[in-house]
């Protein structure tokens, strides 16, 4: 079958996809979106996590017809998800299909020092920048979807409380950590947003 598509902003399709095929499989294998990882297959660990009409899910368990007509944004998205959000749309979200980064623009993303004004010269979102600053990245396997649940948190509740983050993040493991410098970035990242409003 045909799937029609939003994936960061962007109307994408993906031809021959069988009904069984996960959404994660069709971002990373057919769209070359690697971003978001294939760990457990099963939707315990959160490592595929993306946002899904603005909800974030485990891409794993979402069928690939499921999304026919829906929006995703995925973590190489973020940067200018962000971006397009606070100048067009302060304190909400992209309208579905509205914005975004290509797929074409995704796929040739790294991560660079940011020194340039656009995701595609490497600029992050204030969410990756605080992971960063944190030091909440470790071998970053977790990390994207991680990026992605906070990323949804601070869109809906600018103050999260502690307890806010940990349920936001309770979907996503990381073996490497204690967790405290991934609430460290969450805090960090709350604390600038309130500083630029």
């Amino acid at each position: 079958m045909r799937v029609n598509f939003t994936v960061n902003g962007r109307k994408q399709e993906a031809d021959d996809v069988w009904e069984g095929e996960s959404l994660l499989y069709v971002l990373r294998e057919r769209m070359g979106l690697p971003g978001s990882k294939n760990a457990c297959e099963q939707g315990e660990c959160g490592s595929c996590t993306v946002r899904l009409d603005g909800v974030p899910v485990c891409s794993c368990l979402v069928a690939a017809g499921q999304v026919e007509g829906r929006e995703v944004v995925t973590v190489e998205g973020l940067a200018d998800y962000a971006k397009h959000r606070e100048e067009a749309h302060p304190g909400g979200a992209c309208a579905s299909g509205a914005c975004g980064t290509s797929i074409d623009a995704a796929q040739r993303w790294q991560a660079k020092p940011a020194d340039g004004r656009s995701a595609e010269s490497g600029e992050l979102s204030p969410v990756q920048q605080a992971f960063i600053d944190a030091g909440a990245v470790q071998c970053g396997f977790c990390t994207p979807g991680l990026l992605v649940a906070a990323d949804e948190l601070l869109e809906r509740n600018a103050s999260p409380s502690d307890q806010d983050i940990r349920e936001a993040l309770s979907g996503n493991l990381c073996r490497c950590t204690g967790y405290e410098k991934i609430l460290d970035a969450v805090r960090l990242a709350a604390a600038r947003q309130e500083e630029a409003v």
